[in-house]
């Protein structure tokens, strides 16, 4: 069965967005970009919630010809070769292949994890990544924390329900960000 790893950057005090929805403060230095893509490199599909995905389907596939930075030139291959599924109750199709999954989340998903190949990977999404923890469908959290506090924002966590986790590993990338990886406790 395939594992569901929810991928979230955020900050000192708990942001994945500042408080004018600005994601400018991320520290992708080289070898947080190199864990990044070995991680995105090894998953059967990505999930985004709506938001995301509205963001990601429009600059992915331009990325050759609008950034010069090396992660996202590395990057915009494994995004369109790997399946991609968009978590929302209002799209009804995706474009660039996405399937879109959210009218019986808990179902939906479950199937996904059940089908052959990599894990799923959930990357950003506040909401997505709420609705789908507190179903239980997420097995792996894997945090990395940057060296910012942003004041106010998108909530990295949003949910009103408890998960006990247990962390599993650590690391610092680039002397600045922390990785904290977490699964659910047991019990």
């Amino acid at each position: 069965m395939r594992r569901l790893v929810h991928w979230v950057h955020q900050s000192v005090d708990g942001f994945i967005e500042g408080p004018h929805g600005e994601f400018d403060w991320p520290a992708m230095g080289p070898e947080l970009s190199a864990y990044s893509l070995g991680l995105t490199d090894r998953v059967g599909a990505f999930l985004y919630g709506r938001r995301v995905w509205e963001l990601m389907s429009g600059y992915w596939p331009r990325v050759e010809s609008i950034s010069q930075d090396p992660h996202d030139l590395a990057f915009a291959p494994i995004w369109r070769r790997t399946s991609k599924v968009v978590v929302s109750r209002t799209l009804d199709a995706a474009d660039h292949g996405a399937r879109v999954v959210g009218r019986d989340l808990a179902a939906e998903v479950a199937a996904l994890k059940a089908e052959p190949g990599g894990d799923l990977l959930l990357t950003g999404g506040a909401g997505a990544g709420a609705a789908l923890a507190g179903l239980g469908l997420v097995d792996e959290w894997q945090v990395v924390v940057h060296p910012v506090v942003l004041g106010g924002g998108t909530p990295a966590f949003p949910g009103k329900d408890r998960a006990d986790l247990r962390l599993v590993g650590s690391r610092v990338f680039d002397g600045a960000s922390v990785l904290l990886r977490y699964e659910r406790a047991a019990g």
